[in-house]
């Protein structure tokens, strides 16, 4: 499956942003689907997750409450709404998608196989 991140740019803190993860080449609905962010100098991070149906959603915690994961399977899509933005919240944002155990809610990078490229998130103070 390809995957394809879309909808970063640039707000100010306490604003909203609507990522988007669009899946091709395979059946989408085959996999869950996680987001990443990765700020400069630090490791990539688990964000939130998503099963394969949609009945499953898991947060880190540091975007519980704010950020909401969601999916659309007949559009092939999934989608990461960011409320209440933080400065902390600027990096780039992977999706990644795992078909090994499309049901089971991962939260570590060896858990997904494929990635998109990445879209850049900018929160200013």
């Amino acid at each position: 499956v390809q995957l394809q991140a879309s909808g970063g740019g640039l707000v100010q803190a306490g604003g909203s942003l609507r990522l988007s993860c669009a899946a091709s080449g395979r059946t989408f609905s085959d996999y869950a689907v996680g987001w990443f962010r990765q700020a400069p100098g630090k490791e990539r991070e688990f964000v939130a997750g998503i099963t394969w149906s949609g009945s499953g959603t898991n947060y880190a915690g540091s975007v519980k409450g704010r950020f909401t994961i969601s999916r659309d399977n007949a559009k092939n899509t999934v989608h990461l709404q960011m409320n209440s933005l933080k400065p902390e919240d600027t990096a780039v944002y992977y999706c990644a998608a795992n078909g090994e155990a499309p049901g089971v809610l991962r939260r570590y990078i060896r858990g997904f196989h494929y990635w998109g490229q990445g879209t850049q998130v900018t929160v200013s103070s």
